[in-house]
């Protein structure tokens, strides 16, 4: 009778579905947690003029308007456009500080009503320095004299 060994057949051998499920989890994870430039949201056309800059941007309260008349307070969206609804949404993101600086920012292409609308809000709710956001002027190259 001839007794065989088993062992000399096996050969190893690298299981890589487990791998491949690490690395999907990794991939998904890190998908997740990527933080995204909130910049890249809204995309404003400022209204051109000549001036230097006088709000601090990073200390100021940031009150966007876009080209459709929607109100963007900070990284929060006001769900209706009434001065009311805007009102709430500056609360909500200023708190009690009246003295902070405001800085509007509205699309060159934003309906002037909406502009008056934040103002207004503004005003009602007691901020007194408003900065109103453009962008530098574009000088022509081939200006004639």
């Amino acid at each position: 009778m001839r007794i065989r060994d088993h062992r000399a057949d096996d050969e190893p051998e690298i299981n890589l579905i487990p791998l491949i499920d690490v690395v999907l989890c990794l991939i998904i994870f890190f998908v997740i947690t990527t933080t995204f430039e909130s910049r890249s949201v809204l995309k404003l056309e400022l209204p051109q003029a000549n001036g230097e800059p006088s709000v601090d941007p990073s200390k100021a309260l940031t009150l966007l308007v876009n080209a459709d008349g929607r109100y963007f307070v900070g990284d929060r969206e006001s769900l209706r456009t009434d001065v009311e609804s805007l009102k709430r949404t500056i609360v909500d993101v200023a708190g009690d500080d009246r003295e902070r600086a405001v800085l509007l920012r509205a699309d060159a292409r934003t309906p002037h009503q909406a502009v008056v609308t934040a103002l207004d809000a503004l005003g009602q709710l007691g901020f007194h320095k408003v900065s109103i956001a453009t962008a530098p002027e574009q000088r022509a190259s081939g200006r004639l004299r």
